[in-house]
C-alpha cells in the first residue's frame, strides 16, 4: 500500500510523534511504502491512501489534494479536537497492521458562484456566506425552488452532517451523526429571534441571494475564503462524488463527543455517584 503522508505545517515534519509514525510505517516495507506530501506537492498517481497528519484543518486541506479521485483519507491527530482526524499515531499503526478498519463515504457540497475563481468548488464541512462589513446581512434562500423567510444575520451556513460538529455547532446548530443524509441551515448571529437552524435533505438544490449594504461579502468553503459580489446568486447542491474516509475499528462518534466536547459532563453522570 502506497501512503502519502500529508502535513500542512512544515514544523510538524520534525515533530517526534510524526517521526515515530513514519518510522513505524517504514518498519513494515512488505505492507507499506510512503512518501511525504506538503500543500505545494503533487499527489502521485499510484497513491492508495492519504494519511492526513495534524488536525481537522489538515484533513480538509487533504481533501482538496485528493479532489475527485476518491482516494481514502485517514486522519491522524496531532492537533486539538479532531473529529475528522481522531486517531492517535499509535492506534493508527496498530489498526493498520491488523487490517482493523473500514472505508466510509461522506457527501460534499458543490458551489456555483458566478464571478468567483474557485479552484475546487466543493466543501466537506460547510459553505458559508458572511457579512464583510458591520451591517447586518439579509440572505434569501430557496430550497428546491421554495423560498424561505429572509435570514437577517451576520451570515448563513449550509453544513453537511460531517460539519455539524464544526462551525455550525459553534453558532447553535444541532449535532448530527455523520451517516445522516442531511444538511443544516444555520444562521450566524441571527437578528430574527424566531429563525432557528433548519435540517433539510442532502439532495436539495439551494439558491442563495443577498441584501447587503456593502458591495461584497465573504464566501467560505470549509477553511477557504473568497470575496463574492453582493448582487450575485449562488447555487449549492450535492457533489457528484463522495469523500472516502478511513474509519479505524473501535472509533465511536458518541465517544468522540464525550472525550472531545465533554458532552454530558455532569456530576450526576460520574461513576462514583
Amino acid at each position: 500500500m502506497n501512503l502519502a503522508l500529508y502535513i500542512r505545517h512544515d514544523k510538524l515534519w520534525q515533530d517526534e510523534r510524526y517521526l515515530w509514525l513514519e518510522n513505524a510505517l517504514k518498519a513494515h516495507p512488505e505492507q507499506f511504502s510512503t512518501y511525504r506530501l506538503d500543500p505545494d506537492g503533487e499527489l502521485r498517481e499510484d497513491t492508495d491512501w492519504v494519511l492526513s497528519i495534524g488536525g481537522d484543518g489538515t484533513f480538509l486541506s487533504a481533501a482538496t489534494k485528493v479532489g475527485e479521485r476518491e482516494i481514502p483519507i485517514l486522519g491522524i491527530n496531532l492537533g486539538r479536537i479532531g473529529f475528522l482526524s481522531e486517531n492517535s499515531p499509535k492506534d493508527a499503526i496498530e489498526k493498520l497492521l491488523a487490517g482493523a478498519y473500514s472505508i466510509e463515504e461522506r457527501s460534499l457540497l458543490k458551489v456555483e458562484a458566478p464571478g468567483v475563481d474557485i479552484s475546487w468548488p466543493y466543501a466537506l464541512n460547510e459553505v458559508g456566506v458572511l457579512r464583510k462589513g458591520a451591517a447586518v446581512l439579509g440572505v434569501d434562500v430557496k430550497v428546491d425552488g421554495v423560498k424561505l423567510p429572509t435570514y437577517w444575520a451576520d451570515g448563513l451556513l449550509v453544513a453537511t452532517s460531517s460539519g455539524s460538529t464544526a462551525y455550525s455547532l459553534s453558532v447553535g446548530g444541532p449535532i448530527v451523526m455523520p451517516q445522516a443524509k442531511v444538511w443544516i441551515l444555520s444562521p450566524v448571529a441571527p437578528h430574527n429571534l424566531n429563525m432557528r437552524p433548519l435540517v433539510i435533505p442532502d439532495g436539495s438544490s439551494l439558491q442563495l441571494s443577498f441584501c447587503a449594504r456593502e458591495d461584497s461579502l465573504r464566501l467560505s468553503l470549509d477553511n477557504r475564503y473568497y470575496l463574492l459580489d453582493a448582487g450575485a446568486k449562488i447555487q449549492v447542491s450535492k457533489a457528484p462524488f463522495m469523500l472516502k474516509r478511513v474509519r479505524l475499528d473501535g472509533s465511536n462518534f458518541f465517544g468522540a463527543l464525550t472525550d472531545k466536547l465533554h458532552w454530558g459532563d455532569d456530576l450526576r453522570n460520574s461513576k462514583d455517584n
